[in-house]
């Protein structure tokens, strides 16, 4: 999962950037507001931690402007500001979920696993699909039951599949679950990974859609 951090503070900005990444989040991380506006509104994020305090200007203007643009990602909005017509003021703006300073990192974590949840339709915090079953809030993997072992980079391909279970998802897409902003992708080191699950899961596990990308398939139950 690829996640858009808009915070000033670089302090801050540093350890929710470590605490994301060890949970296996792809983090890029800005802190001026013409840079926040331009990386949410050209990439491809699952959720935004928006801080409304930014470097030349307010975050408040950056949510509006993705909004009225169609813009969809779910955001988190972190402030100082804690009475009620500010929060008020952010869910207006299209915030979806609001954290006050000061907060735990690992709360952060918790609020967007579920927001990205929700935004792609599953109530649940555990997706099934057919043996397969992704825990959203610890991050982790089971199949059959058991514990299932996948690298850092198997572990993000393989959520972002699931989360899209049965549909068709590209391979720039997952390849920006793999790499942050700026890193060199490697689609033929994409190819490389889906073959390690497709070994730990089975061949027919993920269906390759020729010029598209790729299918988790399975039923639910």
């Amino acid at each position: 999962m690829r996640v858009l951090v808009g915070e000033d503070d670089a302090s801050l900005a540093h350890e929710l950037a470590h605490v994301l990444r060890h949970d296996n989040f792809v983090v890029d991380v800005a802190g001026a507001r013409d840079d926040v506006q331009h990386l949410g509104s050209t990439e491809h994020y699952d959720a935004v931690v928006l801080d409304l305090g930014l470097l030349g200007g307010d975050g408040l203007g950056v949510l509006s402007q993705w909004r009225a643009q169609g813009c969809q990602v779910p955001v988190l909005v972190l402030t100082a500001r804690s009475t009620w017509s500010d929060k008020a003021a952010g869910f207006d703006a299209g915030a979806d979920d609001y954290l006050t300073k000061p907060f735990l990192p690992q709360e952060v974590v918790a609020r967007l696993r579920a927001l990205i949840r929700r935004s792609q339709g599953h109530a649940s915090p555990r997706i099934r699909c057919g043996e397969l079953v992704y825990d959203t809030f610890s991050g982790n993997f089971t199949h059959g039951g058991e514990p299932f072992k996948v690298t850092a980079f198997e572990g993000r391909v393989l959520a972002a599949l699931i989360l899209r279970k049965n549909q068709v998802v590209s391979r720039a897409e997952l390849a920006e679950h793999v790499y942050e902003y700026d890193s060199e992708v490697n689609f033929q080191s994409m190819e490389v990974i889906i073959g390690r699950i497709r070994r730990k899961l089975g061949a027919q596990a993920i269906e390759t859609v020729r010029g598209l990308g790729y299918r988790l398939c399975g039923p639910d139950q």
